[in-house]
């Protein structure tokens, strides 16, 4: 990596970087080009990375190209643009690739956190000015999520990026920036689970475990875990599964099986597969009572769209 920044103004920073060229084709390890941050944004040297199914879904299946994929990581702040206030240099954060403006009727809400200036962003460009900050050869490289953290250096908006302590970890908490915070979010404040419920959790990979953690510290009685994986079983544990069930092991849809061993049905169900055929099988996992009002909904609205 090599850099020509001084000390008052940063300029292009030269860097090693995953880039896809088509998609479902290989990654390509390229020298990439990063601009300076504009107003506004950060430059983040890239600690560590991880990767999550949505990356490999749209590499497979999305038509922006070139492209740097990513967008759960960890870093320290290598330089910051005009009007950036709460980061400074060698600031340790996480990237998110649903920023927050603090402004809108969103950010100010409590029920959502889709800001509507830095909600998620889907055309391969940064927030601000519509354009990217990579280039190889001169030509322009896209953006992930306003984040593209397969790279040495990226740069995001102030508004994508939070400020973690120094003693954290890096090399482990970039899960928290998406995979841990959907998890824990989907049972802490969307489900909002109460003390006592059963809670089903459908594929134990980041998500779902997080889910797990989220529902014990709320003070699940009973909370199963199902994956197809067996070795999973022994990790998930300790984020507080007290069942396991692989669906491989049953002769009976494991819908079934979920309704036996909780005695009529769940109160919470959870889908963290990403797979939209399971989405039903966790719906008839739950009790009737919650399955039928879920169905009446549905009804409903068929009947108003019709």
């Amino acid at each position: 990596m090599s850099s020509s920044s001084s000390i008052d103004q940063p300029n292009v920073i030269t860097c090693k970087a995953m880039v896809a060229w088509e998609a479902g084709k290989d990654l390509v390890m390229e020298e990439v080009e990063v601009s300076p941050p504009q107003p506004l944004e950060i430059r983040v040297k890239v600690i560590c990375t991880s990767l999550c199914r949505t990356d490999i879904t749209a590499w497979e299946s999305q038509a922006i190209f070139p492209r740097i994929f990513g967008h759960e990581a960890s870093g320290i702040v290598e330089s910051v643009g005009e009007g950036v206030t709460e980061f400074v240099k060698g600031d340790h954060v996480l990237t998110v690739f649903t920023g927050e403006c603090k402004t809108c009727k969103h950010c100010e809400s409590k029920k959502s956190n889709m800001c509507q200036v830095l909600g998620l962003e889907r055309r391969g460009v940064m927030h601000s000015d519509q354009g990217t900050r990579f280039s190889v050869k001169g030509k322009p490289v896209y953006h992930y999520c306003a984040v593209s953290s397969f790279s040495e250096y990226t740069v995001v908006h102030s508004g994508c990026a939070v400020k973690v302590s120094q003693q954290a970890p890096l090399e482990k908490i970039c899960l928290l920036s998406c995979g841990v915070a959907a998890g824990l979010g989907a049972a802490w404040n969307v489900a909002d689970i109460s003390k006592g419920s059963i809670v089903v959790i459908f594929g134990l990979g980041t998500v779902g475990l997080a889910v797990a953690q989220g529902a014990k510290l709320r003070g699940a009685s009973q909370i199963i875990g199902v994956d197809i994986n067996p070795e999973k079983y022994e990790k998930a544990k300790c984020f507080g599964v007290t069942d396991f069930l692989n669906p491989n092991e049953y002769n009976e849809p494991i819908q079934q099986v979920i309704k036996r061993i909780s005695g009529g049905g769940t109160d919470y169900s959870f889908e963290c597969i990403g797979n939209t055929g399971m989405v039903t099988t966790a719906l008839q996992s739950c009790c009737d009572v919650i399955s039928l009002t879920h169905d009446l909904i549905i009804l409903l609205c068929s009947r108003e769209d019709s």
